[in-house]
């Protein structure tokens, strides 16, 4: 879609072509002492923006690369970050400044890689490029960073790098918070991303941009993607079944803030899980007094590092399968949020297992039921 502000219904001047500068008014780590885990709880002003948002929408934050990554890559470039550089025809500035704002040095393509090996005049690189598998697996955990150790082009100046590296792209994440519950505000529950490859440490662009640079009272660009597929019931009166592990669990704190703003009656079960209860139990305290007050009807939780056998979402699922059928037998709502490449597959298949054994149907009957379920939007999915 062209512009935010369009898929939002929003009048505002402000949108993807033009993120709303958004003063950070608070932020702090959801983990306890002692997690592996880094998750940060932000809350963003949209005071003065005239943007609004719904539950299940995602916000688009323009980071910035990190002065330590700029620094490397300038040291293995040999490059001098204050020579000046062209943008356009218009737009000179500083190849640092370039660096930190306009240019991705952390997502490493086979079609930047091509045109890297085509401008530095590196003929084994570039015929290395025609083969995907081993693009592959070289570009894994790499940054641009370790692609200029491994393959040096002393001939490229900085205006040459200008014209091939990616521009610096806005991050999505799924909002936290109900505009309902706090007016003129917008929360996200972001995992910071940190790890070790190649002999240096890596993180996440802007999950560490937010951890580590964002500071109160300080402004990033930001805008809102609107997701259609994504939306609570227009029937307050029906139940929904949120699955949300780590921070999948954003979205539904949005859901259930929602539900209680606009006096749904439908009851709300939350699945979560994590690695520990005692350190990585995100807004425990609030779940557990939605629970206290009725708004949340029950909350199943699976603490995976918690017991010898690790215990998964999916496995809470199954064991509460015959209230599951019975939620959506009865017209309910299912939700999942969080990673696609396992959890998400995971849960699908209980559910059409679940389906399967309490609705009476075979394996392709169960599987038709939740397609369509994902067809009328009773079962909606935000995952990444």
């Amino acid at each position: 879609m062209s512009d935010a502000t369009e898929s939002t219904g929003n009048s505002s001047e402000y949108g993807k072509s033009n993120p709303f500068p958004a003063p950070l008014l608070k932020k702090y780590n959801l983990n306890g002492v002692g997690s592996a885990k880094e998750t940060i709880h932000a809350e963003i002003s949209l005071e003065g923006s005239g943007l609004s948002y719904e539950a299940g929408d995602t916000l688009a934050v323009v980071p910035e690369n990190a002065p330590d990554l700029i620094a490397a890559f300038l040291e293995a470039t040999g490059l001098d970050g204050s020579q000046s550089v062209a943008l356009d025809e218009e737009t000179s500035i500083a190849f640092e400044e370039a660096l930190r704002w306009k240019f991705d040095l952390r997502v490493v393509t086979k079609v930047v890689l091509t045109k890297y090996a085509k401008s530095g005049g590196l003929d084994e690189l570039l015929e290395k490029c025609g083969d995907r598998e081993w693009v592959k697996e070289y570009t894994w955990g790499r940054d641009w960073v370790d692609v200029v150790k491994d393959y040096p082009a002393p001939e490229l100046d900085a205006q040459g790098y200008v014209e091939f590296l990616r521009p610096l792209a806005a991050r999505l994440y799924s909002i936290a918070s109900s505009i309902k519950a706090h007016p003129k505000e917008v929360h996200l529950t972001v995992g910071a991303v940190r790890y070790e490859a190649f002999g240096r440490s890596k993180k996440g662009v802007c999950s560490t941009y937010i951890s580590d640079m964002w500071e109160v009272g300080d402004t990033a660009g930001v805008y809102f993607h609107h997701n259609k597929n994504f939306k609570l019931p227009e029937d307050g009166s029906l139940s929904i079944i949120m699955i949300g592990p780590g921070t999948g669990i954003a979205p539904f704190r949005a859901f259930v803030e929602e539900r209680i703003a606009t006096g749904a009656s439908g009851k709300n079960w939350l699945f979560f899980g994590d690695q520990h209860e005692a350190t990585d139990y995100l807004y425990q305290s609030e779940w557990e007094g939605y629970v206290a007050s009725g708004n949340l009807e029950k909350v199943d939780v699976a603490f995976s590092r918690d017991q010898d056998e690790k215990v998964y979402v999916q496995d809470r699922m199954r064991e509460n399968a015959a209230e599951i059928w019975r939620w959506i037998d009865a017209g309910g709502y299912f939700y999942v949020c969080g990673d696609a490449s396992r959890m998400a597959k995971d849960v699908n298949q209980a559910l059409i297992d679940i389906v399967g054994e309490h609705g009476g149907m075979d394996e392709a009957e169960a599987a038709a039921y939740v397609k369509q379920m994902q067809k009328e939007k009773r079962y909606g999915r935000d995952v990444y």
